[in-house]
């Protein structure tokens, strides 16, 4: 019989016809978890009516963020807006070159002129794709999404002599060393090489010169 309930009804009475006498109680606890269910979907899946990001789109955004959100995984830090800010500001701490700039853009940096930082440590928190964060980052500051890697230089193969100065000082700058002394172009080779066994040993392997 429909429309059975529990009240005014039996226990025994309400079992029989297929109705708990704390059915109210677990469907509206269901009815709660589903709505959050809902309510997480909608969010992942109708991004403000913005469309979703081009295959290398965003670059730095979804590679930063990926691996930071990984690293909570790995830490097994408590996924709440509060823990994963404070373990945001100690990455971006770390973070160079573009990714010190897209760390500058949300907030995370001392000198940042703006504070979005809620907007990647709270979808973040809920186990939001970094896809769908740097999407929603994006319509509140296009540079974020403008931000490349620069092209990767292959040391196992470049010919090292025909790099310009700027480009050796990048490699050292990139494994967060300097050349102090360094004058000339053979000076920051020579640097690179003693260096390389440490910061790129597959590269140094597949070399003859060193």
């Amino acid at each position: 019989m429909g429309g059975a309930s529990c009240q005014g009804i039996g226990c025994a009475e309400v079992s029989q016809r297929g109705v708990c006498c704390r059915g109210s109680r677990v469907r509206g606890g269901r009815m709660r978890v589903a709505n959050g269910l809902w309510a997480a979907l909608a969010l992942i899946l109708l991004p403000g009516g913005s469309r979703a990001l081009r295959e290398g789109e965003c670059e730095v955004c979804v590679t930063f963020l990926g691996r930071f959100y990984q690293s909570l995984k790995d830490k097994d830090v408590e996924f709440t807006p509060a823990s994963v800010e404070k373990e945001l500001l100690k990455f971006c701490k770390e973070a160079k070159g573009k990714e010190n700039r897209l760390c500058y853009y949300i907030g995370a940096t001392s000198d940042a002129a703006t504070k979005m930082v809620n907007e990647v440590s709270k979808p973040l928190s809920h186990h939001i794709p970094v896809e769908k964060v740097c999407e929603k980052l994006k319509k509140k500051d296009s540079q974020i999404c403008e931000l490349k890697y620069d092209k990767q230089i292959d040391l196992s193969t470049v010919d090292l002599k025909k790099l310009r100065v700027k480009e050796l000082k990048k490699i050292l700058d990139d494994w967060g060393e300097t050349c102090k002394g360094c004058a000339e172009k053979s000076d920051y080779i020579r640097k690179i090489n003693e260096l390389m066994p440490k910061y790129a040993p597959k590269a140094a392997s597949s070399r003859t010169d060193l």
